[in-house]
């Protein structure tokens, strides 16, 4: 068993190139092997959002605070809140963030296939973002 204390952990600034705008990742956990999934508590300031990205094996999304937005290819740009759970299946090309005008923090758990749990593409232009 292993406990991390919250608050020990330091905070990450999200990468320019996997995010547009200000972003905070905190990591929640990472699975020893055989394990594989891994855990953290992204805050996303209004506005701030993912690039296009997919997960080998999918991804959960559970908002805990603010608003915000996700989208798959494809499909219309929908309003993320408080108590929802996002499911995207593995391979599905997404973005999610905050709403333009509240922050927005979610639990991400995903899990790595050949070491990687994401694979970043493009930015999501602001047509794209607005819907």
């Amino acid at each position: 068993m292993k406990i991390t204390r919250a608050g020990t952990t330091p905070s990450a600034k999200g990468a320019a190139d996997s995010f547009t705008g200000t972003v905070r990742v905190d990591a929640l956990f990472t699975a020893e092997p055989p394990g594989r999934a891994i855990g953290a508590t992204v805050t996303f300031e209004p506005g701030a959002r993912t690039t296009w990205h997919t997960h080998p094996a999918g991804q959960a999304l559970i908002v805990i605070a603010g608003r915000g937005r996700a989208q798959h290819e494809g499909g219309p740009v929908e309003d993320i809140r408080p108590g929802d759970v996002v499911w995207i299946p593995a391979g599905e090309r997404h973005w999610h963030g905050a709403a333009p005008d509240v922050a927005m923090t979610h639990i991400a758990i995903q899990e790595s296939v050949d070491g990687s749990p994401v694979t970043w593409m493009e930015p999501v232009t602001d047509a794209q973002y607005n819907g």
